[in-house]
């Protein structure tokens, strides 16, 4: 019930370039030598001097990076390079999923920016949505980013589990952790958390939660609509909210690195 790389496929159904953004195709090989695939979409628009950061995207556990061409968008439109993967087992990724194996693949992608592209720690910034949110957080807890955006996501899996079958002995039962609530608690860099209230997949107390185990300086975003869809629904709240979360994160980096 954790990884669904086949829905709506497994397959690229386009590319950025279908939104008119130019971009590289770039290949990962992790420490256990599985194959990630991965798009570098470079914000043409934004001079050297101009771009705030490099965010790192880590998406849910159904589909593929050809999937949240809407996101990528928003994000170019608010002036970051962009660097999103597909998971071990997902897309062109070579491999199966597995928890360990998403954490390999997110520290192969930070590895890519940090020592390949030579970008510098403090100028990225970690978005992970649903799982992804776990997994961006986990990442978050082994460096130092600019910043950490959590959006619909739980708080564990157990937690989730526990939920979903309230008469069981989840933790004892799954073999899965994605503990992002203790993950949240050993970052100190600035944490935004967004969750829907009407969100029909993790309810939005998972939210709250891991929230609550961040440290200052943390944000709250209450977004508007369903699991997949709150990001579009939310419209303008939702991209305000983001743009000035990471105004304020790079700014205040940069003000600690002077």
């Amino acid at each position: 019930m954790i990884f669904y790389p086949n829905i709506p496929g497994r397959g690229l159904v386009t590319t950025p370039k279908s939104i008119g953004l130019d971009y590289e195709d770039v290949e990962l090989i992790t420490d256990d030598g599985t194959r990630i695939h991965g798009w570098f979409i470079p914000n043409s628009k934004a001079s050297d001097t101009q771009k705030q950061a490099t965010l790192l995207f880590l998406h849910g556990n159904a589909g593929n990076i050809s999937h949240r061409l809407d996101s990528i968008k928003l994000f170019n439109n608010l002036g970051l390079d962009i660097l999103i993967i597909d998971y071990r087992g997902y897309g062109q990724s070579t491999g199966k999923p597995t928890e360990a194996g998403t954490y390999q693949d997110a520290e192969a992608a930070w590895h890519y920016l940090t020592a390949t592209r030579g970008i510098k720690e403090n100028k990225i910034i970690l978005f992970g949505r649903s799982l992804g949110g776990s997994i961006s957080a986990w990442l978050a807890s082994q460096h130092t980013p600019a910043a950490l955006i959590v959006e619909s996501s739980f708080s564990s899996a157990h937690s989730m589990g526990q939920r979903i079958y309230p008469f069981l002995p989840v933790r004892l039962l799954s073999r899965f952790q994605y503990n992002t609530k203790e993950y949240v608690k050993a970052i100190h860099c600035p944490v935004l958390v967004a969750h829907s209230r009407d969100d029909d997949i993790i309810p939005y107390e998972e939210g709250r939660d891991i929230f609550n185990s961040a440290h200052e300086p943390r944000y709250f975003l209450k977004m508007r609509g369903g699991h997949n869809d709150g990001f579009i629904i939310s419209g303008s709240s939702y991209v305000d909210a983001l743009e000035s979360f990471i105004n304020t994160s790079v700014n205040q980096q940069n003000m600690n690195t002077q």
